[in-house]
């Protein structure tokens, strides 16, 4: 749009320039012949008197002499003559001519006013009753050079005026975008974790429209996506308590039932009622991870809680000798995040990998000392197209294991919210097949400097 502007404003500019240009030379070159006309008939009328005189004291209109008299520069010191003039008598010879002037009669009539030759411009006036003629001329070419180097002086500046205009509009519209651009940057910066209202006090009179109704947009989405936050807390909070009592029925009733069929349905009740507890507890970490929790005030080491989750896995039943954890002595990782949140990003990434990794090759956790978090399984690659898609919500890949699809989800929106990142690596760098989530966690904000 700024380049549009200038180009347009720059082309008006300079049309708008030759027009009053053209306007101009058009004017100035009435005026020029008004100016050399009232030269020419003054010239004659101030002339005429006096050669009048001459002649009468030289005896030369005594009409006897055939030859013109000559205006010799002896006479007159040498010059150059703008207007030149000759004496005619009623007969049209030649009595007197300047010494510039043609030998030769004017090729104009013997009649009193302005007549334009080819070349030049005579003015005729009579005396002595007609008998004697005083013819003045301007040549063309006077009046066409005084023309030209006024239009010259017209045109010029537009050779220096339209790169100073560009210059010009250039920073005129620059500034005058510069709340455009603002309020662009300002609506970019808004997303599902930042739905704060823009600032519009600074804003002109043309743009703080905008910026209410984009606030009244992101006011709504905002009440939106806390409703549908609160209800996925809610309906997760509220179904753990019933489906614990459901579990734990269907798990005493699977220890009545003799072996046979109605204990078999029993058991694939009390996995349905296990899965279901699984989702409500994913639901609440989905809902708390979009809630914006992330930061914390001040920095710890990571390392422990990383030991601490690791060590859970198997007393709740769900690693089966693969886990391997592998920490350089003496390693430390200080980040200023939240706690629980470091915790269940870390679960969900240790779970997916021991649910849907080769389950004949161990899960390696790892960490180093720049804020890397690894989690390294075996398996076959995901293909590129399906590995950019895992991180959304109720994704699965091409895998029979048990699941939601919402860890993935889970570890990545808290990652973004720590100011981290989630990256997603298959095969790892090195190898043939396997699958790498790694969690980077670099020197980021602590939750007080958030604005």
């Amino acid at each position: 749009m700024t380049r549009r502007l200038i180009l347009w404003l720059t082309a008006a500019v300079v049309v708008f320039w030759l027009g009053a240009a053209l306007l101009g030379a058009s004017v100035m070159r009435e005026e020029f012949d008004e100016v050399f006309d009232s030269a020419l008939a003054e010239t004659g009328q101030r002339l005429l008197p006096l050669i009048l005189d001459e002649m009468s004291l030289r005896g030369d209109d005594d009409g006897d002499n055939d030859e013109p008299r000559t205006i010799e520069p002896g006479d007159i010191p040498e010059h150059d003559e703008y207007l030149t003039y000759q004496v005619r008598d009623a007969g049209g010879r030649v009595l007197l001519r300047s010494h510039d002037a043609a030998t030769a009669p004017f090729a104009a009539p013997l009649v009193s006013g302005f007549f334009d030759t080819a070349t030049e411009r005579i003015y005729t006036l009579g005396g002595r009753g007609g008998t004697v003629f005083l013819q003045v001329a301007d040549p063309s070419s006077h009046r066409t050079e005084a023309m030209t180097e006024g239009a010259v002086a017209l045109f010029l500046p537009i050779f220096a005026l339209v790169p100073l205009s560009i210059l010009a509009i250039w920073l005129i519209v620059r500034r005058a975008l510069a709340p455009v651009g603002a309020l662009r940057a300002a609506i970019g910066e808004r997303s599902g974790m930042n739905l704060a209202p823009l600032e519009g006090t600074a804003l002109p009179e043309e743009l703080a429209g905008i910026a209410a109704s984009v606030n009244d947009l992101l006011r709504r989405l905002r009440t939106a996506l806390e409703a549908e936050r609160q209800f996925a807390a809610n309906s997760a909070h509220e179904l753990r308590t019933p489906i614990a009592g459901a579990l734990a029925q269907t798990q005493r009733l699977v220890a009545e039932l003799p072996d046979g069929a109605a204990r078999e349905r029993a058991r694939r009740i009390e996995e349905s009622l296990h899965g279901l507890a699984r989702l409500s507890g994913k639901l609440l970490q989905l809902a708390r991870a979009e809630a914006g929790v992330g930061l914390a005030a001040e920095p710890t080491d990571l390392v422990p809680v990383l030991r601490l989750v690791v060590d859970e896995l198997p007393r709740k039943g769900r690693d089966d000798g693969r886990l391997a954890l592998r920490i350089a002595p003496g390693a430390r990782v200080l980040r200023a995040v939240d706690v629980d949140a470091f915790a269940i990003v870390m679960r969900n990434l240790i779970e997916n990998a021991l649910v849907h990794g080769a389950a004949d090759e161990p899960v390696v956790v790892s960490v180093d000392g720049a804020g890397v978090f690894a989690v390294l399984s075996g398996g076959p690659a995901v293909p590129a197209e399906r590995l950019a898609d895992l991180t959304g919500r109720f994704r699965r890949g091409d895998t029979a294991a048990d699941g939601a699809g919402l860890g993935l989800a889970i570890a990545d929106s808290f990652a973004r919210h720590m100011g981290g990142r989630l990256e997603l690596r298959s095969p790892p760098p090195g190898a043939a097949s396997g699958f790498e989530a790694r969690l980077v966690l670099p020197e980021g904000r602590r939750a007080d400097d958030r604005s």
